[in-house]
């Protein structure tokens, strides 16, 4: 907990220090670099592909089931043939036989309408085969790409993973010095900034947040460490050279040892 009898100094240092770990933090999460996010989407890709194929499988079963049905109502008008056919040795008119032939005319010509439609059928069936077999290369090469990306992305997390606990501890151990409207501000401009930087060092007279010089009077004041200053171009907090090359240094070591 932070101590009520804190100097502006004392925070400063408190704050830098807070920067410091976490930034070594953010340095380990670089070092993964994009891997996570590639890993996530070739995950989402892989899900796509198999959302595809598997409506591929159901538009080849739908087709499948459709060329069975034609087939067993060709067998069908086949049978109603040899019944007309039975029927006409029996006629007793020429009447009768004409409507039973127009009755095998009508079903020879379901049966030629038959077996247009499965040809019909099976083409769109070697249409989809080959459709499904680009998605298979597509799902095997990119789970192989997948496998790869995580295997390397395990690897760099284990090599990782201890340390970056270790410093996390300390980072809340770090945070726990500093009054809670200080570490709240501290978050909030850690969070808006592309690289976490909230605390930065003044270096050859500029805010090494925003490389804008700073007035030399306002230099003297940050060396002075009696009050928190803030970049105004970039709304980091600002610390002088000595105090962040002094607290580096302790600060690395601190680190150094906490890793071993």
């Amino acid at each position: 907990m932070a101590s009520k009898n804190q100097t502006v100094e004392d925070k400063l240092r408190a704050l830098y220090t807070l920067q410091l770990i976490d930034s070594s933090i953010d340095r380990i999460k670089t070092i993964r670099g994009e891997l996570p996010i590639e890993v996530m989407d070739l995950e989402d890709e892989l899900e796509g592909l198999n959302t595809r194929k598997g409506k591929i499988d159901e538009e080849m079963a739908e087709v499948e089931k459709s060329i069975s049905d034609k087939k067993h109502l060709i067998e069908e008008c086949k049978a109603a043939i040899k019944k007309y056919e039975a029927q006409q040795a029996k006629v007793r008119n020429n009447r009768e036989f004409d409507a039973l032939s127009k009755e095998i005319e009508f079903q020879e010509l379901e049966i030629q309408l038959s077996e247009k439609r499965i040809k019909e059928f099976k083409a769109q069936i070697e249409n989809k085969k080959e459709v499904l077999n680009l998605s298979l290369s597509n799902i095997e090469e990119k789970q192989a790409l997948l496998d790869q990306k995580k295997q390397e992305l395990d690897e760099i997390v284990a090599e990782t993973q201890k340390e970056e606990e270790i410093l996390a501890k300390q980072s809340a151990k770090e945070g726990k010095k500093i009054e809670d409207r200080l570490l709240t501000a501290y978050k909030r401009i850690r969070s808006g900034a592309k690289n976490g930087l909230a605390v930065v060092p003044v270096e050859r007279g500029a805010s090494g947040g925003s490389f804008i010089s700073i007035p030399p009077q306002r230099q003297l004041d940050i060396a002075a460490r009696k009050k928190i200053i803030v970049d105004e171009h970039s709304g980091r907090i600002l610390v002088d050279k000595d105090l962040a090359d002094e607290l580096n240094e302790k600060v690395q070591k601190m680190i150094k040892k906490l890793l071993k």
